[in-house]
């Protein structure tokens, strides 16, 4: 993947709803800002199911509704393409599990499902149970009487809706294969190993990032190398998991930095963000702002191994974003949402940050200089707010980050001083070369940070000071100062 900027989206709730008319805005609006390419999240049948397109029923069909390969392939064309391999699981919906369910462990489909009694052939205790990790507030399986009169009990890490694959069956390798080569097919560049750290499940154990799931993951790799695609692991975990599944794939997201940005702003505090880009992974992705939530897991102490942020100062990052979204967030995280993960605020990043234009931009900076190849989600592009409505209408906690924005209102978003700033922004980091080169912190009082590139002659730096909320960016051509007048203009 190209070291410049991507944007994250979903080509139903950016746009009119179909894949090329996203592709024909990006390439008249905003290609030079998005030069790195896009993650066009699940497009897959169907695009509106229990979880947003991660409970495919049709894993290797793309929605009729918003397009088809051809159109895929086109996109890929001009934007390097990132997509997801849902690992884990696929709909109770799906034509496999139909069959299943109608004729049960006879059906020819039966091996691609993961039951109970294929992890637990003696029975599981609640002991058992209880050390099984899960994401968000459910039991890990569904009773489920098939057509056979058969009663097993189906594993569903997320949600009863969705199946989890028995990934170590020849049924599961040869689903996974099949569509690492449709991507590749299709020209997808890079794909996104979504949910993987629960592929892997086994008796008495947590069910997550076991030494088995780290060479699932080699495994995977070394098929999508054998298609020339690149691999980006999705895990949220502790620290120190990212840092070793670095060593493994080709990329991981940096998803300590969401969080920590915020605290450093909160607090006017950069200790805590030195401390993390002396040890970071290089060879990430970094993110502020995705379709899932803000991350809470990947900066804490877990299992007695210390976080990045303390306890206490997690309280002091979780009740900001409450008190800066006029508890909008509350609404939307914990027990007052469904279909919610366990370890993550949900907000927009905007409103997290109180809809200050000014500590929003400082955040991109920071983002954009630290190591990796910076994501925006479409949300985050046009400083969307939290979108209250649709929360209250779906009741996913979820959806308050995920909108549905025509190009006639993103046409507004997009000529917002602060959105018109971060697009200058976007397109200084897409053209100076020193981001290819060597990075640095260089030293400052805790209150400011200086983050310094250097490739050859070629240098870029960006000095911000907290307590005077300022910041200030610096290359080899001089001074950079945001483009006050609409983007896109002479």
């Amino acid at each position: 993947m190209n070291n410049q900027v991507q944007l994250i989206t979903y080509a139903d709730r950016f746009g009119q709803g179909q894949i090329s008319d996203l592709h024909r805005y990006l390439t008249n609006n905003l290609k030079p800002a998005l030069a790195g390419g896009v993650h066009l999240l699940p497009f897959f049948a169907p695009i509106d199911g229990a979880d947003a397109g991660y409970d495919p029923i049709n894993h290797d069909q793309v929605d009729a509704r918003i397009g088809n390969w051809e159109d895929i392939k086109k996109l890929s064309s001009d934007f390097p393409l990132t997509v997801d391999l849902i690992v884990n699981h696929i709909s109770d919906k799906s034509k496999p599990f139909l069959d299943v369910k109608a004729k049960g462990s006879q059906s020819p489909y039966f091996e691609l499902f993961l039951t109970k009694d294929k992890v637990f052939p003696n029975g599981a205790t609640e002991e058992d149970i209880s050390k099984i990790y899960r994401p968000r507030p459910n039991r890990p399986f569904s009773l489920r009487k098939l057509g056979s009169g058969e009663k097993l009990e189906f594993w569903t890490t997320f949600s009863q809706h969705q199946l989890d694959i028995d990934v170590q069956s020849e049924a599961g390798k040869k689903y996974l294969h099949r569509l690492i080569k449709q991507f590749s097919e299709a020209g997808v560049k890079m794909i996104r190993l979504d949910a993987i750290g629960y592929a892997i499940k086994k008796a008495g154990s947590s069910c997550f990032m076991l030494p088995e799931t780290f060479d699932f993951i080699s495994e995977i790799c070394e098929i999508a190398h054998s298609y020339h695609l690149e691999v980006l692991c999705e895990i949220h975990a502790h620290h120190e998991i990212q840092k070793a599944i670095a060593e493994r794939v080709d990329y991981v997201y940096d998803f300590v930095l969401p969080p920590l940005v915020l605290y450093t702003l909160f607090t006017k505090n950069t200790s805590r963000l030195k401390q993390w880009l002396a040890i970071s992974p290089k060879n990430c992705l970094t993110v502020l702002d995705t379709h899932d939530g803000i991350g809470v897991m990947d900066v804490a102490d877990i299992n007695g191994k210390a976080g990045i942020l303390s306890h206490q100062e997690i309280d002091l990052l979780v009740s900001s974003i409450h008190k800066n979204s006029n508890d909008s967030s509350k609404m939307a995280t914990g027990t007052a949402a469904s279909n919610l993960d366990l370890y993550q605020v949900n907000s927009s990043y905007y409103d997290a940050l109180g809809g200050d234009d000014q500590l929003y931009l400082i955040a991109r900076a920071l983002q954009f200089f630290c190591p990796g190849i910076p994501q925006v989600y479409y949300g985050g592009l046009v400083a969307a707010s939290n979108d209250i409505k649709l929360l209250e209408k779906t009741k996913v906690g979820r959806d308050i980050n995920r909108p549905y924005l025509n190009f006639k209102e993103i046409d507004i978003a997009l000529q917002k001083p602060v959105v018109q700033k971060l697009l200058a922004l976007m397109e200084f980091r897409n053209t100076q070369a020193a981001f290819n080169g060597e990075f640095s912190v260089l030293s400052s009082d805790d209150s400011q940070i200086c983050l310094h590139w250097q490739k050859n002659q070629f240098w870029s730096e960006l000095k911000v000071d907290l307590k005077n909320k300022t910041l200030r960016i610096e290359s080899q051509d001089g001074a950079f100062t945001f483009n006050s007048k609409p983007h896109g203009t002479n």
